[in-house]
């Protein structure tokens, strides 16, 4: 890998083009870094938001109305308001809650910024993947539903076992796009300081002065990303499909 890195010194060298990240091994260390903690926020976030998804669509159908009534509000407001004002909100509104005094005296937060990014991203794409996830539900024939509680099969059950498994074919064209969407969202942790890939790049050109190679490096970056999470949506969706279902 050596003879890699000196390339791209020779590189700046002779043509000015300055990817500092690959020579220099100081700034190397530093995107690889962000790069390492985009991925995690992003399986973490997908994840999360996937769990939250499937039990906010269970419980659209709630016989109590307090509790259907409690997650429409939820949808409401994270699909209804800019998730950058929900980071904001978490990080600067409740974080200054949850905080203890230190040994100096000075608020220390019992949360971290890397943990709120996680929580206020996991509740922002939750509230799209549970209006995706109901309208698959809805899209099931109430016919399946019954013949499942004609042999005995317990609310639960059915849900489990037969609603949602074929929901889920249908919903995941558009649980594809939504989740494409939240690793693009992630850079929104540059402004509570998580060291992502945005955040970390952001230092470098500081320092460096690249700014246009780095920002192009980003975009490579974060089409790759997508583009991997696409093909293994799709990929995910050829598995799952069904002959004459849905068609």
């Amino acid at each position: 890998m050596q003879n890699l890195w000196d390339w791209f010194h020779w590189l700046y060298e002779t043509t000015g083009i300055n990817l500092s990240i690959f020579y220099d091994p100081f700034d190397r260390g530093r995107f690889f870094a962000g790069l390492l903690m985009t991925l995690r926020l992003s399986v973490i976030c997908i994840v999360l938001s996937v769990v939250i998804g499937i039990v906010g669509a269970w419980l659209q159908d709630s016989r109590s109305r307090l509790v259907r009534t409690l997650v429409y509000w939820y949808i409401q407001f994270f699909r209804n308001t800019p998730p950058l004002v929900q980071l904001f909100f978490f990080y600067f509104g409740l974080g200054s809650l949850l905080s203890t005094t230190g040994a100096s005296g000075q608020p220390v937060p019992l949360v971290s910024n890397i943990a709120w990014a996680i929580v206020s991203l996991s509740f922002f794409a939750g509230a799209f993947n549970t209006e995706i996830f109901r309208s698959g539900i809805q899209a099931v024939s109430h016919t399946t539903i019954e013949a499942a509680e004609s042999l005995g099969f317990s609310r639960l059950k059915t849900y489990g076992l037969i609603v949602f498994p074929l929901a889920l074919r249908i919903s995941l064209p558009a649980l594809a796009n939504n989740l494409i969407n939240l690793v693009k969202t992630t850079t929104l942790a540059y402004a509570i300081a998580v060291p992502e890939m945005l955040y970390v790049t952001s230092q470098i050109w500081s320092d460096e002065l690249n700014v246009t190679e780095l920002m192009n490096v980003l975009l490579v970056c974060y089409v790759l990303l997508a583009g991997a999470l696409a093909l293994l949506m799709r990929r995910w969706e050829r598995a799952l499909q069904l002959p004459g279902f849905g068609a």
